[in-house]
């Protein structure tokens, strides 16, 4: 992993919700205890068992969090995309990594030392708050993920996943009936399965229901969905 050193740091710091709040002069400060990296598709950020003592975000890229099973077999955890932190809560237990991070494209990184975290807070303890605020909608964000593998079938999990609102997806320039929109995978089928704690096999199957009900078309990356409300419909049905 290189270093990138012609990035403005504050600026962006200020992009990040954990840090919105701060005044000019304390995102100069922190940015001193930050650092802008640069690592290739593919490489591994860290692993389990390595010492945290740091919070990061994603500038340009996506990162993955995931677990190893025993026999080897990957479970996605989340999928970091630019303007997106990770390990924020992980970082104040003085405990090593408990998940593996690799970057999937091209990626920018930017890295928050710990100490510099805590400098600011024994100057303001509402930044403290901030971070707890932050930290606490991420846990929100896990317990949704809990309910819908427990309480969602897999075929209501991958419509859900083509109907959220912060799914990538493009105007349809071509087509600009109402209900339409194009979805795009950011990562291949195989990484979306397993956050959507999927096999592969089972999501291409949904996708294979999905065109033969006429909900979708899949063109490599791009899903173009046909009627998001008979898609949303077909997902209530769905058992």
């Amino acid at each position: 992993m290189n270093h990138q050193c012609s990035f403005a740091i504050a600026p962006y710091l200020r992009e990040l919700p954990l840090f919105s709040d701060m005044q000019p002069a304390e995102l100069e400060r922190l940015a001193e205890g930050c650092i802008v990296r640069r690592a290739s598709r593919g490489e591994m950020l860290f692993r389990v068992g390595d010492p945290c003592d740091e919070l990061h975000a994603v500038i340009t890229g996506q990162v993955k969090l995931f677990a190893l099973a025993p026999n080897g077999q990957e479970k996605v955890i989340e999928l970091i995309s630019p303007g997106q932190a990770f390990a924020e809560a992980l970082m104040f237990t003085n405990r090593p990594y408990i998940v593996n991070a690799q970057a999937l494209a091209e990626t920018s990184l930017l890295t928050v030392k710990r100490q510099a975290i805590m400098r600011e807070i024994e100057a303001d303890h509402r930044f403290a708050l901030r971070m707890l605020a932050g930290i606490s909608r991420k846990l929100h964000g896990l317990i949704h993920d809990v309910e819908s593998y427990a309480l969602r079938s897999g075929m209501q999990r991958v419509i859900g996943y083509l109907l959220n609102d912060e799914t990538p997806a493009l105007p349809c320039a071509l087509d600009e009936r109402p209900g339409r929109r194009t979805v795009t995978l950011p990562v291949s089928k195989a990484t979306l399965a397993s956050r959507l704690s999927l096999t592969p096999e089972y999501f291409s199957r949904v996708l294979h229901e999905l065109i033969e009900e006429g909900l979708i078309e899949v063109d490599k990356r791009h899903i173009h969905i046909e009627d998001t409300e008979r898609l949303s419909q077909y997902q209530m049905q769905a058992a």
